[in-house]
């Protein structure tokens, strides 16, 4: 008989965007007159630069003619945005990742989730705590994992690399020995970032574990402080050991486009199997359930990395960024303890007065009619803290700051 999937059995609530869209919901129909404001969900709202939608109606155009009209692309990605990815990296990061490593997604959170399937089913995970739910849950849901402790408020079988305000939200390699390590920096959801010096701590530990690195690097285009590294292939020894997955969401608007990459490099090595092993399984993981991002979204992407397109998107990067420092200024104005908002989109404000993450959420939502992230629903660790999104409207985003500082003694 058929039998439900006993490891997404074990996924211990809601995801939790839903979870506040749900809750959100029930508030407006009780409050059917007043204007929420949302700086919760990580959604660009800006519209996206000409060069890249001039680029898009051109490969649409070409599609509309039997002539130069084409079906089903390399699974991989289109030959040309490989190679100018590869460009990319060299001249903007200064490392050199040959054009082979590179394999084109539909986005980072899909490359993140299934990332893991071609690893060993006994694999012991790391992550950080707060961390963004997608590393947990795609583990808990592909069988790494025990069942969800509600005392401790983790998986059992999982390692949870602690960050909080002592070590900037940055967490040290663990004490122990484990296979997977998922790292997010700028990190999604404290908006902290990480020095070379201890990326290399998590590269030296890779190396001497047989471990992997799973880099998370699609918020690093926000990154304005000096010296910080915007891939781990920036620190030596990284090709070895490290995965990388980034994404033109955040830095040119394609959030609802949805296009990314991860490099999978051919040097990499595991326990089991010698250098390009890992490299050859993800090739034939994506070439046997993937048909390949969309071409018209690869002709976006495409135009984004040339220069024209590039200085776009960090105009668009720009205007997000004054977002931020409009929501930290004013948080830390009527005295919230606030992180991040410099290097990311995200602040992350310690909750007013000693409040639940839950319970300051609600209080917002109740009082200012501004909708925020809690950061409990990242982790334990997250706990006692929200993020705020610098996602919206320089307007919308404006008045809900004014709108706090307005109740915030409500």
């Amino acid at each position: 008989m058929a039998r439900a999937n006993e490891s997404f059995m074990r996924l211990s609530s809601g995801y939790l965007f839903p979870e506040i869209a749900r809750r959100t919901k029930i508030w407006q129909e009780k409050h059917p007159d007043a204007k929420i404001m949302r700086l919760g969900i990580g959604n660009t709202t800006e519209a996206l630069p000409p060069v890249l939608v001039d680029a898009m109606k051109h490969k649409l155009d070409l599609l509309s003619d039997r002539k130069t009209y084409t079906g089903y692309g390399d699974e991989q990605g289109d030959t040309e945005l490989r190679k100018a990815l590869s460009e990319y990296y060299r001249k903007h990061y200064g490392v050199s990742v040959p054009v082979s490593d590179f394999f084109v997604s539909d986005g980072a959170k899909s490359d993140a989730a299934n990332i893991q399937e071609i690893f060993s089913a006994d694999s012991i995970i790391a992550v950080q705590d707060p961390a963004y739910p997608v590393y947990v849950d795609s583990n808990v849901a592909g069988g790494h994992s025990g069942c969800f402790d509600n005392v401790s408020g983790r998986y059992a079988g999982i390692v949870y690399m602690a960050g909080n305000a002592e070590n900037g939200f940055v967490p040290v390699p663990p004490s122990g020995h484990v296979d997977l390590i998922y790292l997010c920096f700028p990190n999604n959801p404290t908006g902290a970032v990480a020095t070379k010096k201890q990326l290399k701590a998590f590269v030296d530990y890779a190396i001497a574990e047989k471990a992997v690195i799973i880099f998370d690097a699609a918020y690093s285009e926000y990154i304005e402080t000096e010296g910080i590294p915007h891939t781990i292939y920036e620190i030596e020894g990284a090709e070895r050991c490290a995965i990388e997955i980034s994404s033109f969401s955040k830095s040119a608007g394609f959030t609802g486009v949805r296009l990314g990459w991860s490099i999978v490099p051919e040097t990499l090595e595991v326990e089991n199997a010698p250098a390009g092993t890992i490299h050859r399984l993800w090739n034939r993981r994506q070439t046997t359930f993937f048909n390949g991002a969309s071409n018209i979204a690869q002709a976006g992407g495409l135009a984004a990395l040339g220069d024209e397109g590039h200085q776009a998107c960090l105009s668009l990067v720009d205007y997000y960024k004054g977002n931020a420092r409009i929501i930290k200024e004013g948080l830390e104005s009527i005295g919230l303890r606030c992180y991040g908002g410099t290097d990311s989109p995200y602040i992350w404000a310690e909750c007013r007065n000693g409040m639940t993450s839950w319970e300051f959420f609600d209080f917002l939502l109740d009082k200012a009619h501004v909708v925020v992230t809690p950061g409990s629903g990242f982790g334990v660790a997250g706990e006692g803290y929200v993020r705020v999104s610098a996602y919206g409207h320089r307007e919308d985003v404006e008045a809900a700051v004014a709108s706090i500082k307005e109740h915030i003694n409500d």
